[in-house]
């Protein structure tokens, strides 16, 4: 598969990935080929989402038809992945973040996994490290709770159960959650999306009295070894997130461009 194979792989996903959630939640939503924009609204000024899947040889007339749908949907907050790079939206009242890595794991065996769930327990530190799939609701509102406190999600603390990924998510096909422990206690998670062609890899959190315990990659160990390892895994990393999934297997194939935009008014 080739580099451009790869990165369209992940486009979609990601797309995939917002959708599913503009389903559960009851979103507005808005898809074309190249484009997939999600109206996320659990309040007002809620951040939507927009993922450009394909390259564009205008980037005027996309910048000119985003400026169209953040009008058109009174968007306040907003990301903009453009995986391409070729779209400046600082005319929209948007900033460039760092670029970030977007990276695969081809299809293969994870070593040192153990075949069933949940994980066999090992010792981490002080504590005993276990990791296992939330299959019920009351998992799940953990798996919330460490992506909200430990990701972080600034905008969704206080936590309140169900306000950021509602139980209904649960039941989204490929949609599957991770949960690490330590001595019982909730430690570390992540989110993996398979659309039948890839495996993406979503929200890696670790609480912060947790971290340096090896807790999210034994929890990305476990979700790559049962989520569908006969397919590649994709995944967005953060600078800080690169050396764990290098070890990991996964290996930078582009590097994506986002933009976010936190005020209605250029400028502000």
């Amino acid at each position: 598969m080739n580099t451009h194979r790869r990165l369209e792989r992940a486009n979609d996903n990601a797309a995939a990935f917002w959708l599913a959630q503009a389903r559960v939640h009851g979103w507005q939503s808005r898809t074309r080929p190249g484009l997939t924009a999600v109206r996320c609204a659990r309040t007002p000024d809620d951040a939507h989402r927009i993922v450009v899947t394909r390259p564009y040889d205008e980037p005027a007339a996309l910048e000119g038809e985003l400026a169209d749908l953040l009008a058109e949907w009174s968007t306040v907050r907003c990301t903009v992945e453009d995986p391409y790079g070729g779209l400046d939206l600082s005319g929209l009242g948007a900033s460039r973040m760092p670029l970030m890595a977007v990276m695969v794991r081809d299809p293969g065996p994870m070593e040192d996994t153990p075949a069933a769930l949940p994980a066999v327990p090992e010792a981490r530190g002080e504590g005993v490290l276990t990791v296992d799939e939330a299959l019920d609701g009351d998992t799940f509102a953990m798996v919330e709770r460490t992506i909200v406190e430990g990701f972080p999600l600034p905008a969704r603390q206080p936590w309140v159960r169900g306000e950021a990924l509602p139980a209904g998510l649960l039941d989204v096909p490929g949609w599957r959650a991770w949960l690490g422990r330590v001595d019982g206690v909730p430690a570390g998670t992540c989110l993996t999306c398979d659309d039948g062609r890839a495996t993406g890899v979503y929200w890696v959190a670790t609480l912060p009295d947790q971290r340096g315990r090896g807790v999210a990659g034994a929890v990305l160990r476990t979700a790559l070894a049962h989520a569908h390892p006969d397919r590649p895994a994709t995944l967005v990393a953060t600078a800080l997130g690169e050396p764990l999934y290098r070890k990991l297997g996964f290996v930078e194939r582009a590097r994506t461009c986002w933009w976010t935009r936190t005020s209605a008014e250029p400028g502000e």
